[in-house]
């Protein structure tokens, strides 16, 4: 069985990412952990114990989600739940059990730093990364 230890982070598409990084940083007191404008359109924030990643939507990774944030596109792209006692094979095991598609784990980056990760869609359609504790 799966157990949730924390949210490890979210992901926010935006067409004004100054805007956003100022907000997230003078007003929630979020701090700049790692920019990579040019590379991904992604500015990640400490928050906590947990990241709030900022992404240009005109960037290659922003344009993965679809349209501007508005009536008809999102802003929220995913969200990652780190998990509690799980490896890599005992949670492909769990979902594919529970007939859940899943992709091939990756190394990415999050609020704890590199590691293995997974994304899987809930009934909605909502990309939601799956972040096991144990390699």
């Amino acid at each position: 069985m799966i157990e949730i230890r924390k949210i490890d982070h979210l992901v926010l598409r935006t067409e004004n990412v100054a805007a956003m990084v100022q907000f997230y940083e003078e007003v929630l007191g979020c701090r700049v952990e790692r920019a990579l404008p040019e590379e991904t359109g992604l500015t990640q924030l400490r928050a906590g114990d947990a990241l709030i990643d900022i992404v240009a939507v005109d960037s290659e990774l922003g344009r993965a989600g679809g349209g501007p944030p508005g009536p008809t596109g999102n802003n929220v792209d995913h969200f990652c739940l780190e998990l509690k006692d799980t490896g890599p094979s005992e949670l492909r095991d769990w979902l594919v059990g529970r007939g859940v598609e899943c992709g091939e784990f990756e190394t990415r980056y999050g609020a704890g730093g590199f590691g293995l990760s997974i994304y899987i869609r809930d009934p909605d359609g909502n990309t939601v990364e799956l972040r096991p504790d144990r390699p």
